[in-house]
């Protein structure tokens, strides 16, 4: 409960709540959208993590080394009581809204497209088709295998 409170009375760490709740970022991402320093936001995402609030994974980029974002992974509920005999802090994941983020090098490549697509680039458009019928076999397979482990 201190942990929750701690973090949502922060209002540099309900911000950056805020940015990754739109998808997920990497460290100088939530620096320059935010204008604070690396090391406060490291510190920050380090204690939202710590609580469970943040997940972190590193992805592969086309140059460089792999970064380190940070996303939301579920969406939780925090309703606080206070009246005159109690105080009272309830926390409750929503396990139907868990957001599932393709991999790294798939989520950079949407993130691609998408951009291509906003700048106008509108042949990036069946690419998305493209990469959605891709999804689609997958998860198709997927469920296909899973089929065949409840027959056994």
């Amino acid at each position: 409960m201190e942990d929750i409170l701690d973090v949502m009375g922060c209002r540099t760490r309900r911000e950056i709540i805020n940015l990754l709740r739109e998808e997920p970022r990497f460290v100088s991402e939530i620096s320059q959208e935010l204008e604070i320093g690396q090391k406060a936001i490291i510190e920050h995402l380090r204690a939202m993590e710590e609580i469970g609030i943040l997940e972190s994974s590193f992805k592969k980029i086309v140059r460089g080394r792999p970064r380190k974002y940070y996303d939301m992974p579920n969406d939780f509920t925090i309703s606080i009581t206070i009246t005159e005999n109690s105080f009272d802090v309830n926390i409750s994941e929503d396990i139907l809204n868990l957001k599932q983020l393709p991999s790294g090098d798939e989520w950079s490549k949407l993130l691609e497209i998408e951009k291509r697509i906003d700048q106008g680039h509108w042949e990036a458009v069946e690419e998305l088709k493209s990469q959605i019928r891709l999804y689609e076999n997958l998860k198709n397979r997927a469920e296909y295998i899973l089929e065949r482990t409840r027959m056994k």
